[in-house]
């Protein structure tokens, strides 16, 4: 049995099959610090619910024909951000899929809009050492190549966290198997899509 909320948002009601039938007419969009898992578990959560999946960090290499480094080193953090509004715009107006944004991508007012319009956002929210930890596997993140990582990331936290608390659904990420950290993000999406039926049913 299907039922549809006003937001056109989809889903089976039988609990048994939702986690392998889940339906949902808006883009999931993962939204987080850099560290926080946003590709794997969006990857991850496209797999399990059959949706296509995209990193919007690769969308705009592919667009800029250069790498993310050397857009922040030629063109400046301006131009990577106008870029990404334009690409995040674009997938947006698309089919419905599952993307992963940059940290910085949800801080862009326009950006937050759109996704309220066309989307489902889900933080990724994860503490100092797991983020800490997590990043430091990786040496080609531009924001913390000129100083202390734990303290950039910090001070990054303090100024996006309050904004990222206006996701739709936000999910805490430990230092925990990858898998229960999916299964946390489907569950949230699975509750989230009930109250809103919930909510048509109220109405």
């Amino acid at each position: 049995m299907t039922l549809q909320n006003t937001d056109g948002i989809i889903a089976m009601v039988d609990r048994a099959t939702q986690q392998k039938g889940l339906r949902i007419s808006k883009t999931i969009v993962i939204i987080g610090l850099m560290g926080a898992g946003k590709s794997r578990i969006g990857r991850d959560l496209a797999t399990k619910f059959g949706f296509s999946f995209v990193d919007t960090d690769d969308e705009i290499v592919r667009a800029a024909g250069c790498s993310i480094p050397d857009i922040f080193e030629l063109y400046g953090e301006k131009a990577f951000r106008d870029l990404e509004e334009r690409v995040i715009s674009r997938l947006l107006s698309s089919e419905v899929q599952i993307i992963a944004t940059g940290g910085g991508a949800f801080m862009n007012a326009k950006i937050r809009e759109e996704i309220r319009e066309h989307g489902v956002s889900i933080w990724l929210k994860a503490g100092l050492n797991v983020l800490v930890e997590r990043t430091s596997r990786r040496k080609s993140r531009p924001l913390l190549k000129h100083g202390d990582p734990a303290t950039i990331l910090q001070a990054l936290m303090n100024e996006r966290y309050p904004v990222y608390g206006e996701a739709d659904i936000v999910v805490d990420t430990r230092d925990i198997p990858v898998d229960d950290t999916l299964n946390a993000t489907a569950d949230a999406l699975a509750a989230y899509i009930d109250k809103q039926l919930e909510l048509k049913y109220d109405e």
